[in-house]
């Protein structure tokens, strides 16, 4: 809290952290945590940060009367819900993220329902505008990228998107890219693990860099700038979330550095209204 109160943020994402190694026969580098379940986590811990709060949880593990239960829960606490997918691709479905979608219905005229979207999947099925155009017209209505690295993918999706929108004469969502920090060969192999495209030659550069945690801080905040002055040019609304996959303080602290640094771009170039002084790192 400590953290979190002084930022000027407009939402906190709490994620609903899975164990994914049925995902891949790769060993997963850092071993996998329990953590608190993250409506209770945001409605016990997180009270005093008075703004919406983002609850992820993947449809597929509840039955529906689970999931409208919790969608019930998360009206009471003024939360809006992300629904994602099953942790690996054999587990089995309780919910299909249609039907998700539906039972949220019930709830839409008191919150809004996100998605994700993967730059790394629309390289190679040259479809993701497809997938998220379809969970629109369900009524998500945003979506969170996972991290980017290859910034050319992320370009890709948000161009085909734009394009797609104006062809089928459709409002477009809004597409809210994640960026964290890597801070060691580890965090790079883990984030590697997720899926997450870091392009040869990039990863090369942080190996190779007196401080990598310094230099892939740089390397996200190249990318936001980039992102901004592309997605200006392009009719889909962006932002971004910022996140640090490991839980070394270190990696932490810099997510929060780079959560003010972006804060203050997109302010600069009079893309987003602070509400609150930055806190100056």
């Amino acid at each position: 809290m400590k953290r979190l109160l002084p930022l000027d943020i407009d939402a906190l994402i709490v994620y609903d952290v899975q164990d994914e190694s049925a995902r891949t026969s790769a060993e997963r580098p850092f071993p996998f945590l329990n953590a608190l379940d993250p409506f209770r986590f945001a409605s016990g811990y997180l009270k005093e940060l008075n703004i919406p709060k983002i609850i992820y949880r993947p449809a597929g593990k509840y039955s529906e009367a689970e999931l409208s239960a919790w969608l019930h829960g998360l009206e009471a606490e003024n939360f809006h819900p992300v629904f994602v997918g099953v942790p690996a691709p054999d587990y089995p479905v309780r919910t299909s993220l249609p039907e998700a979608y539906r039972i949220w219905k019930k709830h839409e005229r008191t919150s809004v329902v996100g998605a994700v979207t993967i730059p790394e999947r629309h390289a190679k099925l040259k479809d993701e505008d497809r997938r998220i155009l379809e969970k629109a017209a369900c009524g998500v209505s945003y979506f969170v990228s996972q991290c980017v690295f290859n910034v050319g993918y992320a370009k890709k999706v948000i161009e085909d998107l734009c394009r797609t929108c104006q062809e089928q004469q459709i409002v477009p969502p809004t597409v809210i890219f994640t960026l964290t920090a890597c801070g060691s060969e580890k965090t790079l192999h883990f984030m590697e693990w997720l899926g997450i495209h870091v392009p040869e030659a990039l990863k090369d550069e942080l190996r190779n860099a007196g401080n990598m945690l310094d230099r892939s801080v740089q390397v996200c905040l190249d990318i936001a700038e980039e992102l901004t002055t592309f997605c200006s040019e392009q009719c889909v609304p962006f932002g971004f979330n910022i996140e640090s996959v490991a839980i070394r303080k270190d990696e932490i602290e810099a997510s929060i550095h780079m959560v003010n640094t972006i804060g203050n771009m997109l302010a600069a170039k009079g893309i987003r209204q602070s509400e609150v002084l930055p806190v100056i790192q």
